[in-house]
């Protein structure tokens, strides 16, 4: 057509432009874009804006920006879509001067900010630790008369949590009593009453829910379980998992590990191994995380051997074992001085290249590095330090570089010059079970 003399009209720009942004060929879609500006063509804000947008997915902000600087030179002026646009993609690139810079521009425009708009400064900030701003991106809502949907509330729950504010919480709870609440915005209410340390008010707002008629899903009964367990109504928790798992067929694994983390974190070892046990034997869904769990609880009622087993049955099950998993076993085969299992250990771990926690590096160095039978250990240690398993505060800590007899006499020193790294093998010293359910839920 352009051959021939033939000029499209707006219309047929627009499409053919659209057809390249749906397909991805955004450098025919910026070439036809730099065709439709010669030959003065104006188009639409929307159109711009999908250009915007597809950039902005794509990473290339710097392209994006430039079409936003070309949009104003054409006399197309943004709106909020556009600049939410860009906002976001600024966020999510932790470009968070820039985003506040953009946003200042739209505010000196004249331009308002919508629900989405506010929405994602809610949730972006928090996700990057600016709490206070997330604070004043909600309150926005009020100084405009905009009135917060259930994804707001989310957000702002997420805020709260993320910066521990939970005097906020009674307040938010009002302010949102007039919303129309989803399920998601009720299993966030749900665990934000678990994690301000109200697991009754947690059990009280679950009955709430069922009152309302919501069907709960998976995250609800988790913080059902979680807050019975909290509560210390203990084999209510136990009564209510064995409830939910006779009772839905798609019961996955995060089901399973909340009950046997809570128990843990409630000192229930017991009632957790044969909680776990038990879902084991039913062969229900189980994942690397449950299984972790459940050789925690395991270990921490004493039950080694079980645990090994345990460990073994994952691996049969084409589950990898997790770097807490490994780390725990690691550490118990070091309290019980059981040299062959630490070896074992020491070399799956470098097979899977699974990093060694400080907190065993220490402990191995404790032992007496002149006997023959721990000198294959060290050279374990060795190819873990070559291979980057070690980390910074291990290495600065304790130099592989010396004779080997000097390792321990500066570990005693170590030790010594720092009584916080004293690193004594009992039970209740953990970065080893007691918090892995913590760390892996």
């Amino acid at each position: 057509m352009l051959r021939m003399g033939y000029y499209p009209n707006a219309l047929t720009f627009h499409m053919l432009l659209n057809a390249f942004c749906n397909t991805n060929a955004l450098l025919e879609a910026y070439q036809l874009l730099g065709l439709m500006i010669t030959l003065g063509i104006k188009f639409s804000v929307s159109v711009w804006t999908i250009l915007i947008h597809k950039y902005c997915k794509l990473g290339r902000l710097d392209v994006a920006t430039n079409l936003l600087h070309n949009m104003a030179q054409t006399g197309c002026s943004p709106n909020v879509v556009t600049y939410t646009t860009l906002i976001k993609a600024f966020m999510e690139s932790n470009m968070v001067n820039d985003a506040f810079h953009l946003l200042n521009i739209m505010l000196s425009a004249g331009q308002i900010p919508d629900l989405i708009l506010c929405n994602v400064l809610i949730h972006c900030l928090s996700k990057v630790g600016r709490y206070q701003d997330a604070i004043r991106a909600f309150l926005i809502l009020s100084e405009h008369n905009i009135k917060p949907d259930s994804y707001t509330f989310s957000s702002f729950l997420s805020t709260i949590c993320l910066s521990r504010m939970f005097y906020l919480l009674p307040e938010l709870v009002l302010a949102c009593r007039h919303t129309d609440a989803d399920l998601v915005f009720c299993n966030t209410l749900l665990s934000s009453f678990l994690k301000a340390g109200l697991p009754s008010l947690a059990v009280g707002f679950y009955n709430h829910m069922i009152d309302e008629g919501f069907a709960p899903d998976k995250y609800s009964f988790a913080g059902l379980l979680s807050g019975l367990c909290a509560a210390g109504r203990i084999d209510e928790a136990v009564n209510v998992y064995r409830g939910v798992v006779m009772s839905y067929c798609d019961t996955d694994a995060h089901i399973h590990t909340v009950i046997t983390s809570e128990l843990l974190k409630a000192g229930k070892y017991q009632k957790a191994s044969s909680v776990f046990r038990l879902a084991v034997m039913k062969k229900y869904p189980l994942d690397n995380v449950a299984y972790a769990v459940g050789i925690c609880a395991l270990l921490r009622g004493g039950r080694t051997q079980e645990a090994c087993t345990l460990y073994d049955q994952m691996k049969d099950n084409g589950l990898k074992p997790n770097v807490h998993t490994c780390n725990m076993m690691l550490l118990t085969f070091c309290k019980e001085e059981d040299l062959q299992r630490m070896k074992q250990m020491l070399q799956e771990m470098i097979d899977s290249r699974i990093e060694l926690s400080d907190r065993n590096f220490f402990n191995l160095c404790k032992f007496p590095w002149r006997s023959d039978t721990y000198l294959s250990a060290l050279n374990l240690l060795v190819e873990m330090r070559d291979l980057g398993l070690l980390s910074a505060k291990a290495l600065h800590s304790l130099s592989f570089d010396r004779h080997v007899e000097g390792v321990q006499a500066k570990y005693e020193h170590y030790v010594e010059a720092n009584t916080e790294r004293n690193l004594v093998l009992d039970s209740s010293s953990s970065e080893d079970l007691s918090d892995v359910p913590a760390s892996v839920c």
